[in-house]
């Protein structure tokens, strides 16, 4: 099961951004939140310059299947 409902609609970067920092919402507040939202932001920092379409696809689904883990764990 996916953390949201929406992650079958995410197609793009920025989807992706919001959707994670929509499941950050989900986790229990404080330093977990903080600690996820900042690896969200660097993980997008570190892609951003990512141009291949292919890879960018690999890249969300491979952040969908971690946010289920972390949503799940």
């Amino acid at each position: 099961m996916c953390p949201l409902p929406e992650a079958e609609l995410v197609r793009s970067s920025v989807q992706l951004y919001r959707y994670l920092l929509r499941c950050c919402r989900r986790l229990p507040p404080g330093h977990i939140q903080q600690h996820y939202r900042h690896a969200i932001r660097l993980s997008f920092k570190v892609h951003a310059d990512e141009d291949d379409p292919e890879r960018i696809q690999q890249i969300i689904k491979r952040a969908i299947e971690d946010a289920d883990w972390v949503m799940n764990k």
